[in-house]
């Protein structure tokens, strides 16, 4: 009797799904302008003198998100683990309009960290108003090709439990204010590309946690979930760069020179989570065209990509485990396998309390 129920629901309510949406998109479309008509007239978040933590603000989308909010007067903490970096960053947001700006190292994969800079934030502020993750970590090998596995659960860590954890610390002070939590995702979390596995995986999970977490928390806390298409030519061209001083030797996502802007990327980030959007999306023509077909016609889509990759980009071993420097594929493919990180020794970042530059 259940099957048979089934047979019937698959059959008609597909249909029957598309022909109600049909009718209704045009009201849709209507409630959904005047809804950002009002927004742009009266319902935009005012931040002068509110409180936001960006994890990842050490360069890339966390700097220039750092750099939005201080021109529109916020207080900022900057989390990253090179705390020379954020020292320059939190000169140029004081000079933009920031009224306070507090560094500290920490690693947002450690729960321990991530309680220590958002409880000393509550200490100085007394408050948390927005919390921007923007941590994040790409790679460009195939993973059958993957010559160390010890790297596989770092890419889980800094893209799920680096978002993760903060906002398990944050929540209940996001909560009093009726803060937001604005998160950097992917396309990739919906858009299968060759190369990227692991990372897309790791999207995948972080905005479905997200969505889930919306339905949770209902209206007491926003979130906003940006998620953006190809913005670096390195990570595009199958590169791994080094990241100097800093306990994972893999140039991450946000530092890799971009091909679209950074710039505009971040201000319609800080511009969306003002306004209380749910979604940013850069560019936006990527759902309207990709996601059709991933929904409706996924073999093309699939096929698509095929085409693409296969003539663009030829399969490569990767050189993760090498110890090689990674600038020098000749050189390392001569070499035996080693550890996962190339290069002298990590430096280790010494975590210090937040600092009032």
């Amino acid at each position: 009797m259940m099957d048979l129920g089934n047979r019937v629901l698959n059959m008609v309510l597909p249909p029957a799904s598309l022909v109600i949406l049909a009718f209704a998109w045009p009201a849709l479309i209507f409630i959904g302008a005047c809804e950002r008509l009002w927004i742009a007239l009266f319902g935009e978040e005012m931040m002068e003198d509110k409180v936001v933590i960006i994890t990842g603000a050490s360069s890339g989308i966390g700097e220039q998100i750092a750099y939005e909010y201080a021109k529109r007067g916020a207080n900022l903490v900057l989390v990253a683990r090179r705390e020379n970096r954020l020292r320059g960053i939190s000169e140029n947001a004081r000079l933009l309009g920031a009224k306070n700006v507090l560094i500290t190292a920490a690693d947002v994969v450690k729960e321990q960290d991530c309680t220590r800079f958002i409880t000393e934030t509550v200490n100085f502020f007394g408050r948390v108003d927005h919390l921007v993750n923007t941590a994040s970590l790409g790679h460009t090998f195939y993973f059958e090709e993957a010559t160390d596995s010890s790297v596989f659960p770092i890419l889980m860590d800094i893209n799920f439990w680096g978002n993760v954890y903060p906002t398990y610390v944050a929540l209940p002070y996001l909560r009093q204010h009726g803060g937001r939590i604005v998160v950097n995702a992917s396309v990739e979390n919906w858009m299968p590309l060759p190369r990227m596995s692991l990372y897309s995986a790791a999207k995948a999970a972080l905005v479905n946690f997200y969505e889930t977490l919306r339905l949770e928390v209902e209206d007491s806390i926003g979130i906003t979930v940006a998620t953006h298409g190809w913005i670096g030519t390195e990570m595009t061209r199958g590169k791994i760069m080094v990241e100097e001083g800093a306990e994972m030797q893999w140039k991450e996502e946000r530092e890799v020179h971009a091909s679209g802007s950074v710039e505009e990327f971040a201000k319609m980030i800080v511009d969306g989570a003002c306004r209380g959007d749910a979604y940013v999306k850069y560019p936006s023509w990527y759902d309207t065209t990709f996601l059709l077909y991933r929904v409706f016609s996924p073999k093309v889509l699939n096929w698509t990509f095929r085409l693409l990759f296969d003539n663009l980009s030829s399969r490569r071993t990767s050189f993760i485990g090498t110890r090689r420097p990674l600038m020098d594929p000749v050189r390392l493919e001569s070499r035996p396998p080693g550890r996962l990180l190339a290069g002298p020794d990590p430096v280790h970042v010494h975590h210090q309390p937040l600092k009032l530059e």
